[in-house]
């Protein structure tokens, strides 16, 4: 079952944070931490994280709350994942960075609170559609 919801949350998150990197995000980081950005993302270092912070989602909180047959539980504890994961690197750069802005902390903590719980969600309701 892991994977199969691995499969569907996948294409989900990385079309939503796209679209947030893409669009949203690209000038505000710019605007805020642009004298720490590198000129080309790595990719591998992005990929990886993908990836484990996708398996962490369906491990922590989408496939208990089909357990549970909640989807308010993959809500509550997707947007609490997204919470925590977000702010061990957001805190932790708040806390060791000179400079480091604190409407970034916010932002990020808030978008991956948003991020996590509607992966969560659409993961849950895709996987309740087909039977899973």
């Amino acid at each position: 079952m892991f994977l199969k919801l691995y499969c569907i949350a996948l294409p989900i998150f990385f079309a939503v944070d796209m679209v947030w990197l893409g669009a949203a995000a690209k000038t505000f980081y710019a605007k805020h931490i642009g004298f720490l950005m590198k000129p080309n993302v790595n990719w591998p270092a992005a990929i990886l994280f993908y990836l484990l912070f996708i398996a962490g989602l369906v491990m922590f909180v989408v496939a208990p709350a089909i357990e549970k047959g909640s989807w308010v539980r993959a809500l509550l504890f997707g947007a609490l994942f997204g919470l925590i994961t977000y702010a061990t690197y957001d805190l932790t750069n708040l806390a060791t960075l000179k400079d480091w802005p604190l409407v970034v902390t916010v932002v990020d903590l808030t978008w991956g609170m948003v991020l996590a719980a509607s992966v969560s969600v659409a993961t849950y309701l895709i996987a309740a559609k087909i039977g899973l």
